[in-house]
């Protein structure tokens, strides 16, 4: 018999079917400090004014593909901190709550409402795995940033690398990347440039490290946590998700709030005690932040602990 020729259906139908596992929830969690350990961030910490970072990005298991994946991630401010909230319909083909605000506040019409529409756009970042060379002990990391529309982002600096060295992600003839980052005026962190070192191999070829390295078979979305349903549709409604640890999921703070103030008044009324009081309500601004064009303040990361 001839050589078995690779179907790209059945290539493109096996990413699905792994896909799926990844989502089913029969790998066991992570816990945080493991996973704080995946990821590779060019962010500064808080005092820096400027860093250094070295990365070395890993080759894709399949070499007619792209290393760097592209996911959709909808950047809202919840309690107080922007939120890197996954997207269900634009990376799983499923419903997205947010997505369903964004459409009915456009259908809203007023100036407002589309303004509100606007900030839950969901955002597309890329995300590529590869060695921290700062930790290379934490084995293999996934680097997200976003795609930006200005033509000043990540992607934008590295396309000329690889334009004029070439795969820069061959495990032999393959090259670290240096990237600079500054505090600009607004204290956001950003990448002024990113600069190739020399080849390299990017480990001993005979090591346990190029096994686990070349061999991992971890996805981004083994590492990025999906938001529950529950957290999810509670920003959708602009309410603030707490969680409730006797349901064991997230409820609205406002909803908890209510409840407890009906059952406050209930007694007061058994009591008859209820007098007359001024019930002011207070009106909620919605202040929506002028966020840049590619959206979202690009120093705040949720997952990391800085």
């Amino acid at each position: 018999m001839g050589k078995e020729t690779i179907n790209p259906l059945d290539a493109i139908l096996n990413q699905y079917e792994k896909n799926t596992e990844n989502r089913g929830g029969n790998k066991p969690k992570m816990s945080n400090e493991e996973r704080l350990k995946k990821y590779f961030t060019e962010k500064l910490k808080k005092g820096e004014k400027s860093a250094e970072k070295t990365f070395r990005i890993l080759p894709s298991s399949d070499p007619t593909k792209s290393p760097f994946v592209e996911a959709y991630y909808h950047e809202l401010s919840v309690n107080s901190k922007f939120e890197k909230i996954h997207c269900a319909k634009l990376n799983d083909g499923g419903d997205c709550k947010i997505c369903e605000a964004k459409d009915a506040l456009y259908e809203d019409g007023s100036k407002k409402a589309k303004l509100l529409g606007s900030t839950y756009t969901a955002r597309k970042f890329y995300v590529v795995k590869g060695i921290d060379r700062d930790n290379a002990d934490h084995g293999v990391k996934f680097w997200r940033f976003k795609h930006k529309y200005t033509g000043d982002g990540v992607m934008d600096k590295l396309i000329p690398i690889l334009k004029r060295k070439g795969n820069i992600m061959d495990p032999r003839t393959g090259r670290d990347i240096t990237i600079s980052t500054v505090r600009n005026e607004k204290g956001w962190s950003v990448v002024t440039s990113i600069m190739p070192e020399d080849e390299a191999v990017i480990t001993d070829p005979k090591s346990a490290e190029a096994k686990e390295w070349i061999g991992n078979s971890e996805t981004w979305r083994d590492v990025y946590a999906v938001k529950s349903p529950e957290f999810v549709t509670i920003v959708a409604e602009q309410k603030t998700p707490v969680w409730d640890s006797e349901q064991k999921k997230y409820v609205a703070e406002e909803d908890k709030d209510e409840k407890e103030t009906a059952s406050l008044e209930e007694e007061i009324n058994m009591m008859g005690s209820m007098g007359e009081t001024d019930s002011k309500e207070l009106e909620k601004e919605v202040e929506v932040t002028s966020l840049e064009t590619a959206g979202g303040n690009d120093d705040d990361d949720d997952e990391l602990p800085f």
